[in-house]
């Protein structure tokens, strides 16, 4: 499985596939983390954003074989191990980029809440927005793996439904997702910090299942 990822991540960063998600990630970013904003909104921009850039790495990763390879690959190694070794590199990525967005986070917000009214302790904080991305990532990973290869093959399908499925379980009520955001926000209006660690568990099982699914279909329909 090691050599995989290794050849995964390969694939990953000679395709430049990537950089589209990247400049998202930093533009979203560059909008919604400034100088002196409180510290637990901007966490909580920078771990909702994390979510769609999360599905479309997904994508990248799945998509970004040539299908003559994918085959050689699939034969050697079995198709749900070249599968997960795919979506196992996108989530890296994506939590490579969670921690670098929580470091600028906590390099340029306001340690405080909204109005200043109570100090927020940035390492609590950090905490926090890291969890809350994690949460993020492991979501936008679930609605990649559900969303592309092997079930949706079509680009005309899968496109759509990636964006879709994203902004439906970052918005939805009973998304881990909106309760870590919504959590964060309310948290700089406190004041008080808590790290999610529900919301966390819950994600990774959601994202567990999803790409075990997945990894099933991709055995049966190679």
């Amino acid at each position: 499985m090691t050599a995989l990822l290794r050849y995964q991540a390969a694939l990953l960063l000679r395709s430049h596939r990537w950089l589209p998600p990247l400049l998202l990630y930093g533009a979203s970013m560059a909008v919604g983390v400034q100088g002196g904003q409180p510290i637990l909104d901007c966490a909580g921009w920078a771990a909702a954003t994390l979510l769609p850039v999360t599905a479309w790495l997904v994508r990248v990763c799945v998509t970004n074989e040539p299908s003559a390879a994918r085959d050689c690959s699939a034969a050697a190694a079995g198709p749900w191990r070249v599968h997960l070794a795919a979506v196992g590199v996108a989530l890296g990525a994506a939590l490579l980029l969670a921690a670098v967005g929580v470091a600028v986070v906590a390099a340029v917000g306001d340690p405080h809440s909204t109005g200043r009214r109570a100090a927020v302790p940035v390492g609590s904080a950090a905490a926090a927005g890291l969890a809350a991305a994690a949460v993020c990532a492991l979501l936008g990973t679930a609605v990649g793996a559900l969303c592309n290869r092997p079930l949706l093959r079509s680009t005309a399908w899968a496109v759509p439904s990636t964006l879709l499925a994203a902004f439906v379980v970052l918005f939805a009520g009973a998304s881990p997702a909106n309760a870590v955001v919504t959590g964060l926000v309310t948290g700089s209006r406190t004041g008080v910090v808590s790290i999610p660690w529900l919301p966390l568990a819950a994600a990774g099982a959601l994202a567990a299942g999803a790409v075990a699914v997945a990894c099933a279909l991709a055995s049966r329909r190679t």
